[in-house]
C-alpha cells in the first residue's frame, strides 16, 4: 500500500504498528514511510512524531512553512490558518486542498491534480468534489467570496492561490 501511495503522493507518513521487528520496521522506512512507531505510544508523542514529518518533508522539498498574505497566516505544520489572529476552521480536506495551492503558490494547479492529491485517484474526475470545496473555502478565507483574490481560478484549467 505504501509502494502506491507513494506513488502519486508525498505526504508524510508515520506507520503506528504494534510489530516491533528491526526487519520490518527497517522495511517500511526503507519503502518510504517517515517515521514508525510502536505501540504503546503516548499522543504527545505521537503528535510531536508528526510534526517533525510534516517540517522534513517540507524542507526536503524547499517549502516555506508559514504563508503570509496581508492579515492571512497559513501555518502548513501546525494545520493553522489564521486571520487577524483569529484562527479560522477549515474541515481536513479543506485544509488540504488550501495546503496544496499554498505548495505551489503562483502557479495554476489543475483540477486532476487537486483531485487526485486531495481525494486519491479513483476521485480524478468529480470536480464537482472540487468546485464544492473550494467555494467553502473561499467563504472562510476570502474578504469578499464573491470576487475571490485568493483562490483564483483558471478556467478548464484549475486554480491557483493568487498573489
Amino acid at each position: 500500500m505504501l509502494r502506491r501511495l507513494r506513488s502519486w503522493s508525498q505526504l508524510p507518513v508515520v506507520i503506528l504498528s504494534a510489530r516491533d521487528r528491526e526487519t520490518e520496521k527497517i522495511e517500511a522506512l526503507d519503502t518510504g514511510a517517515d517515521d514508525f512507531v510502536n505501540k504503546p505510544f503516548g499522543v504527545g508523542e505521537l503528535m510531536a512524531r508528526l510534526r517533525a514529518a510534516l517540517r522534513h518533508r517540507m524542507q526536503a522539498a524547499g517549502e516555506v512553512p508559514v504563508l503570509r498574505v496581508e492579515d492571512l497566516e497559513i501555518d502548513l505544520p501546525r494545520h493553522r490558518v489564521t486571520r487577524g489572529g483569529r484562527e479560522l476552521k477549515l474541515t481536513p480536506k479543506e485544509f488540504d486542498l488550501l495546503a496544496l495551492l499554498v505548495r505551489h503558490a503562483g502557479k495554476v494547479v489543475t483540477h486532476r491534480q487537486l483531485l487526485t492529491t486531495v481525494w486519491g485517484p479513483a476521485h480524478e474526475h468529480d470536480t464537482q468534489y472540487l468546485r464544492v470545496y473550494v467555494g467553502q473555502l473561499r467563504q472562510k478565507i476570502e474578504r469578499d467570496p464573491a470576487a475571490p483574490a485568493l483562490i483564483v481560478t483558471e478556467p478548464g484549467i484549475g486554480y491557483r492561490l493568487g498573489p
